[in-house]
């Protein structure tokens, strides 16, 4: 810092001495111009005074003689003899301004040291030797405090006086000129060492290397730097700065694309491999994430920040960025895209430490939280992401139902099934066969990382779970049963195998939908055995069918029959429907009468007893006041009477000397007349005959004895 200051001073005075001397040449110059500024007036009045005198003898003798008028041969001999004049005059004039002039110039360039800086110029300054012998130290290129050789400090465009020729010699040199779009490198050629655990310089405070004094003062390291320049213009020393730039790549053994401003494509990441920093620890494949760097554009931050050579976690995401080359290689590579029915499980290599997060209830791996290193618990779900490929490792699980194919013939688009061919079982009774089965499984996506930390990859399910789950049990079945069985019963196998892998895949976090039983290829000889028994079959059915058809002739010629006596055979239903209608109502009939006869009896009979109760009272009491025999004949005489029982008869007929035969008639008619009185004296007509008890007198005995008198029952007119 000192040697800084003391630099300084030297310079101030420098400078001040620069000035005075510019002044006084400044002085001599305008001495020397207004010298032949007057000399240059003399001639010119000397002219003047010339012209003057020649156009003033033309008009005298224009005046003098007027008939005779100047000519103009004479006019152009008049400027010709001024022309001639002025450049006789003009020419001895010139001489001492040239000499003059040339005195101006050489005296202030060569005693004054005057160096013109352009503005698009910069000077480099070279001195020749140093009046105090002071050397360049050891392995130095700049001389910073005076000494012989390239100097630190530049020159800025102007007037620079003291540099004199014969112990300074100025390099003009042109701007640095960065383009848009562009970025430029530079090498330092002195400074300190680079320390041997990085390669580059490191950035110190150096007005974007247009100090050159600084850059060497604060520390500044030889070789490449770190550091770089953006667009714009600079004025590098070139003694101390080599630039590169994309015109002048090829002359440093880089490419021009080296140095333009570094794009990423639009859905890609750049993953970033850093030539410098310190080493990678032990056990880790990238270095961690360095924060405030700004995407690797301030290297020395990065650095500060104990950023590790080799490969990064990081990433680039798509944009225009200004990266060193000799400290950042990109590899551009696409986003890591889920399709959508998949889900992305996530294995990284790098992160924190692992920290368990899938709980006691699995033990068959680790799952870690995002950032960390192992198998993350959160799946990615369908997009793009960016993510670094090379220090993470992602497994797409289908979350749709996918179909896996145990035969040669179809193959999935999503190629799991690649490796999987048709089983190959042994019946029962020793029979090889070729079975195919159709396997429908899903994976939640929850379920994912699971099936991935205990598997490791969807292939593996295949091959390690699924395969041996299915054609095991189809091998135990096919030796239960015969190949004609397993056949016939296929569906009955299906339902069964379906329930067995669905209880096996269980245990692995992955659901089995379906399993389903595809072509079964028996040994030929026995396709020809089960050929004829199915020619048979269909045989058999035929005669069925035949059978069925002549049943339904015969049903047909039944039913035209029937149709023909369709009417006779409706009379003949409705009339039997009939006579058990009325059967069924005499029945109900007969029912209700006798059910009103018993009614009828039961009231009766208890009439009769009320009555016989009754008339036991009336006769006990009877029999107590007119005794048992008077109470006797008095009813009996009522009950004569209320019968109206005739004693007395009202015809009598018996025999006489005569003859029975006139008597019978005689009976008769009398008979008859009697109908007829007894209906009119009651004034009623009634079509019942009355038969009235007709005693008959029967003749007499042989033996003289009287008629006995016979009653006999004859119908009369009257009741």
């Amino acid at each position: 810092m000192r040697t800084l200051q003391s630099f300084n001073r030297k310079r101030k005075s420098s400078k001040i001495l620069s000035f005075v001397a510019s002044v006084a040449a400044s002085l001599a110059v305008a001495g020397s111009v207004s010298v032949a500024g007057a000399q240059v007036n003399q001639v010119n009045k000397s002219v003047n005074q010339v012209e003057y005198n020649n156009v003033a003898n033309v008009t005298k003798s224009v005046t003098t003689n007027v008939t005779v008028p100047a000519t103009e041969n004479q006019v152009i001999s008049v400027k010709t003899l001024k022309a001639s004049q002025l450049q006789m005059s003009l020419g001895w004039g010139l001489i001492p301004i040239a000499v003059v002039g040339g005195l101006v110039i050489f005296v202030p360039l060569f005693f004054g040291g005057l160096v013109v800086i352009g503005e698009r110029e910069v000077g480099i300054v070279v001195k020749k030797f140093a009046v105090s012998g002071k050397g360049l130290p050891p392995g130095g290129l700049i001389a910073l405090n005076g000494e012989a050789g390239l100097q630190a400090d530049t020159l800025a465009p102007g007037w620079h006086w003291g540099y004199f020729p014969w112990q300074f010699s100025v390099k003009k040199e042109t701007v640095v000129m960065v383009p848009q779009g562009e970025i430029a490198l530079i090498v330092a050629a002195d400074g300190s060492q680079v320390p041997p655990e990085r390669i580059l310089g490191k950035i110190v405070d150096s007005d974007n290397f247009q100090d050159a004094r600084k850059f060497l003062l604060n520390g500044g390291e030889k070789g490449r730097q770190i550091g770089f320049l953006t667009a714009g213009t600079y004025r590098i020393n070139t003694a101390l700065f080599k630039v590169i730039t994309a015109s002048n790549a090829n002359q440093h053994e880089m490419r021009a694309e080296q140095l333009r401003i570094y794009q990423i494509e639009p859905e890609k990441v750049g993953i970033v491999t850093t030539l410098d920093g310190s080493p990678i620890r032990t056990g880790e494949i990238a270095g961690h994430t360095i924060p405030g760097h700004d995407n690797f554009q301030n290297g020395q931050r990065f650095l500060d920040g104990g950023g590790q050579r080799g490969l990064q976690e990081q990433v680039l995401l798509s944009g225009s960025w200004n990266l060193n080359p000799w400290l950042v290689n990109v590899e551009q590579v696409p986003m890591t895209e889920i399709p959508i029915g998949y889900v992305g499980v996530v294995i990284s290599f790098v992160g924190k430490e692992q920290e368990d997060v899938s709980g006691a209830s699995f033990t068959h791996g680790q799952l870690v939280n995002q950032g960390h290193k192992g198998v993350w618990v959160e799946p990615l779900y369908p997009g793009k992401h960016p993510l670094n490929t090379k220090v993470m490792k992602v497994e797409l699980v289908p979350t749709t139902n996918i179909v896996l194919n145990f035969t040669d013939r179809i193959m999935g688009q999503h190629g799991y099934d690649s490796k999987l061919t048709a089983l190959k079982l042994l019946s029962f009774d020793g029979f090889t066969f070729d079975l195919e089965i159709f396997q429908i499984i899903h994976i939640g996506a929850s379920d994912a990382p699971k099936v991935i930390s205990r598997l490791g990859s969807m292939q593996n399910v295949i091959d390690q779970v699924l395969r041996p789950i299915v054609g095991n049990y189809f091998r135990n079945s096919a030796q239960e049963y015969t190949i004609l069985d397993f056949l016939i019963a296929r569906s009955e196998r299906q339902v069964e195998a379906s329930e067995y892998v669905k209880s096996a895949l269980r245990a692995y976090d992955v659901q089995a939908v379906d399993s389903l039983i595809g072509l079964i290829t028996p040994p030929p000889e026995l396709m020809h055995t089960l050929t004829d028994r199915k020619i048979a079959e269909e045989q058999r059915k035929t005669y069925e069918v035949q059978q069925m058809a002549q049943t339904q002739r015969q049903m047909l010629v039944r039913e035209t029959s029937l149709a023909d006596i369709q009417d006779s055979l409706v009379t003949s239903e409705e009339g039997v429907k009939i006579a058990q209608l009325k059967a069924n109502a005499r029945i109900q009939e007969a029912t209700g009468e006798a059910e009103s006869i018993k009614l009828k009896a039961i009231a009766e009979a208890e009439g009769i007893r009320a009555t016989g109760n009754a008339k036991a009272e009336t006769y006990r009491a009877g029999v107590e006041a007119l005794g048992e025999n008077g109470y006797t004949a008095m009813q009996m005489m009522q009950i004569v009477g209320e019968s109206n029982v005739r004693l007395i008869p009202d015809i009598l007929v018996g025999g006489n000397s005569g003859g029975g035969a006139n008597g019978l008639v005689d009976g008769l008619l009398s008979m008859i007349l009697w109908n007829q009185t007894s209906t009119k004296q009651n004034g009623n007509v009634s079509n019942q005959p009355i038969y009235p008890r007709v005693p008959v007198m029967a003749p007499k005995n042989g033996n003289g004895n009287a008629h006995i008198p016979l009653n006999l029952d004859i119908p009369t007119d009257s009741q």
